[in-house]
This record gives structure tokens, sequence and C-alpha cells, in this order.
């Protein structure tokens, strides 16, 4: 079976079981074990990954770093709020972003944010953007910490005390405007403990826009178009990924974004040409054929979602949504500050 329907992607999921907060021992979240080519499942926690890896396995991640780049304030000569969220600089100066409401934030429109700041609406841009451009005492980048506020996904309806919660460990690449949350479950023990085991990390660079939380609204989901995201694969991680191929070792992404960007600067024959940069748009559902990854580590989606497809497309879909209907029963955490599932 094809399963290009979208409602093929649909599960119940009780409303209890959306995570809100994250663990406060981030290791110690749940961890559903599949085995792609059987199906087999086992249930164990993330503190436990190294015992499912091997020597020589090579993990890689997405260092990408959330921004603070939810900006409020007031429209100019109304009384409305305004919201714009910040995606990425383009070359004008200018940024594109996200603007709500969008039917009064049109060409001409200003947003007035604190005290000493006024965006103006420049134009429309790609994919129901908006081109944003700044009258502000420094760069709007450089007040983002005190203006801005982290975005976080629409199911997550309890505010954070602490931004920090939702960024992984090793985050450093400021960018994004979602974290690559299938890395919240990492801590420095479990590093550690990859480490003695033999088992080597990399990094990539995936800055995430929040298309990644638009609804599928296709009925047939290869009528559905991807967003674009910038991305960034250095020499030495390149170098390290072929490096684990020709010694019969696996690749294992962590996490959609990691996937997506090695499958899209894989080349045909299944190698990394050094340094790449650009923008991805990849779309990944059954019937993919996969060049670069061999597992992954990931969170539990959202019904109807890409990423759900994804998952589908590496593990098989029948073993996801067996999988799915276990962790259900299970109760197990889902979404952002859900729980783990490895597949190998």
């Amino acid at each position: 079976m094809e399963y290009s329907r979208l409602s093929d992607y649909d599960y119940r999921l009780p409303a209890e079981l959306i995570a809100q907060t994250p663990l406060e021992q981030r290791d110690q979240s749940r961890m559903l074990v599949l085995n792609r080519q059987d199906g087999s499942r086992e249930h164990t926690i993330f503190k436990n990954l190294p015992d499912y890896l091997e020597t020589g396995d090579l993990l890689v991640l997405n260092n990408t770093k959330v921004i603070p780049a939810r900006l409020t304030g007031m429209i100019k000569g109304k009384d409305t709020f305004a919201e714009i969220l910040l995606l990425h600089k383009l070359n004008s100066g200018h940024w594109a972003a996200m603007v709500r409401p969008g039917k009064k934030l049109k060409p001409g429109a200003r947003v007035l944010i604190g005290d000493d700041v006024e965006a103006t609406i420049e134009g429309y841009g790609l994919e129901g953007l908006r081109v944003v451009s700044f009258k502000a005492p420094e760069a709007i980048e450089d007040l983002l910490p005190r203006l801005g506020k982290v975005p976080l996904p629409p199911y997550i309806t309890t505010e954070l005390e602490n931004p920090d919660l939702y960024q992984t460990i090793y985050a450093v690449e400021n960018g994004s405007a979602a974290a690559p949350t299938a890395g919240f479950h990492f801590t420095k023990d479990v590093f550690t403990a990859l480490e003695s085991k033999g088992v080597k990390t990399a990094c990539i660079t995936l800055h995430i826009g929040p298309g990644t939380f638009q609804p599928v609204k296709a009925e047939n989901i290869r009528d559905h178009t991807m967003h674009s995201e910038y991305y960034l694969i250095d020499t030495g991680t390149s170098r390290l990924i072929n490096k684990t191929k020709n010694e019969g070792n696996r690749v294992i992404a962590v996490g959609t974004t990691v996937c997506r960007v090695l499958e899209t600067a894989v080349t045909s024959r299944g190698r990394f040409e050094s340094r790449e940069e650009g923008w991805t748009n990849l779309y990944i559902y059954p019937g993919f054929k996969f060049r670069a990854v061999d597992a992954m580590i990931t969170n539990f989606h959202l019904p109807k979602s890409t990423l759900l497809m994804l998952v589908s497309a590496l593990a098989g879909y029948d073993n996801i949504m067996s999988a799915y209907r276990e962790a259900v029963e299970k109760k197990y955490r889902f979404f952002s500050f859900g729980d783990s599932m490895l597949i190998l």
C-alpha cells in the first residue's frame, strides 16, 4: 500500500499525553526501541541508549540554537496587538517573518515594540511571509534578548520559567524558531557513556522554521509543499560520515532535521562532498529511498504531520503506527517535551 492519504497518518491521542514541561532529569525519559526490520519493540529509558549502539556508530546532531525571535507590540495608530516572529535575515538587511494579525499587517503597517523599536512591514515574502525592517538603537538581533521571547510550539500552553529548557545542551548556532527536540534527552552523562563505548558524534546545523508546525492540508500528501530551511555541513562532519560508511558502521540521525539535511546533501553514490551550505525543502514520506541515514533517534510526532510521514518512510508505516498505538496505551509522553523513540 502507498499510504498517500493524509487520513492514513491520523491517530488517537489523549490530550493529557501531550507533555507541557520537560523532565527534570532529561535522560530519564522513556525510550521505545523499534526494530524496523521485524517490527519488534522494547521499552527502556534514554540513559540506556549506549546499550543499543555499537562501537564505530556515528550520531549526527543538529547544533542549532533557538533565538528569542517572538516580538510583540501594538500597531501604530491603532489599538491592536501584533506579533512578529523573525525567521531569517535577508540580504537587504531586512528580515523574513511571520506576523499576526496578517490581515492588518500589510505593507506600510508599523508596529511599536517596547519603548524604542519600530518595525515596518516592507512587503510580502514567500509562503505567506512578510519582509520587515526595523528602526532601532541597535541591530534588532542584538536587542532580542531584551525584547523577544523564545517561540514555543502551539501545543505547549505552559509558560516556561527558564527558556533554556527549550534548548539542547549542545545548542551553539543561533538561528532557529523551534528546537531540534530529539536532542532534548541528551545529558553530559549520556555523551560520556557513548564516548566510552566508541560511539562518535558530529554536528550539522539546520535552522528550524515554524513551518515545521504548519499542518498538512492536502488530502493527497504528495500535493503538500515543504517549507525551506537553511543548513550547513562542515568538512569535518562530511569526512566523518564518509569514514563511518566506508568502515561499514551506522550513521544515526538525531532528529528529523538531521535526517532531512543528510538526505539532501548525500550524493547518488552515498557520499558527502566536503563543506555544503544551502536551503532544503526535502519532503520525505513512504517510498523515499534513504542513502545516508541508517537509524534515527526521534520523538513522538503530531498526527497528520510531515514528521510522522518521515519516520514512517524510515521505519515502515505499519511499524510506526503500531508503535504509536502501543505508546498511547503505555502512556508515553508526546511531542517536544515528550519521550523518545530509537529506530534501528
